[in-house]
């Protein structure tokens, strides 16, 4: 019998498929987040619990229309309340404010945060990437979560291939990618060394 050896494969290997760029972009968003939360940066997830209560709102809206208790002729006047005022008024008005914050404050953040606990600025980070279909260049960008305050950072971002964290089978060279991204991240802070 033969001794095959088979490689040893690590389980927390990140792998993406190579022809699919929401699969690169998630594990890239994914392990942007674990850098950033090794930094000492908390998630501020108050958007979103505000967009999941949104959300619940309408999702309530709809089932009252839907399942009132009375019967048809009974319900006239409540089903002609529906028509006018939920569709038209509550429901539209719920989703477009929904909208609008997704598309106002969000753009492509893919993470906020808060200040990092001792630190002297008043603001968390808002972190965006982008990875545009049939392309291999990924974006991320780094900004104040409120760029009109006085602590707020200049924005900055890098944009590089994604060809070189990945190898041939879809496999995340963390090591790579962790440093271009932590170098960004100094870079916001201010803590990039001039070159001699």
């Amino acid at each position: 019998m033969e001794n095959k050896s088979e490689p040893t494969v690590n389980k927390n290997q990140k792998k993406a498929n190579l022809l699919d760029h929401h699969s690169i972009k998630h594990i890239l968003d994914e392990s942007v987040s674990e850098i950033v939360a090794s930094r000492g940066y908390a998630e501020d997830v108050r958007m979103s619990n505000v967009r999941l209560f949104l959300g619940t709102v309408i999702i309530a809206v709809a089932l009252v229309a839907q399942f009132y208790k009375k019967k048809f002729p009974e319900n006239r006047d409540f089903l002609i309340g529906c028509i006018v005022l939920y569709p038209s008024c509550k429901y539209v008005v719920l989703n477009v404010v929904l909208q609008l914050i997704i598309f106002i404050k969000e753009k492509n953040a893919i993470l906020f945060t808060y200040p990092p606990k001792g630190s002297y600025t008043s603001t968390g980070l808002m972190i965006s990437s982008k990875l545009p279909r049939f392309a291999d260049d990924y974006t991320l960008t780094i900004a104040s979560a409120d760029p009109k305050s006085i602590s707020a950072g200049k924005t900055v971002e890098f944009t590089k291939s994604v060809t070189k964290w990945f190898t041939k089978d879809g496999v995340l060279v963390e090591g790579l990618f962790w440093k271009d991204v932590n170098s960004l991240l100094d870079e916001y802070a201010g803590e990039v060394k001039k070159s001699k």
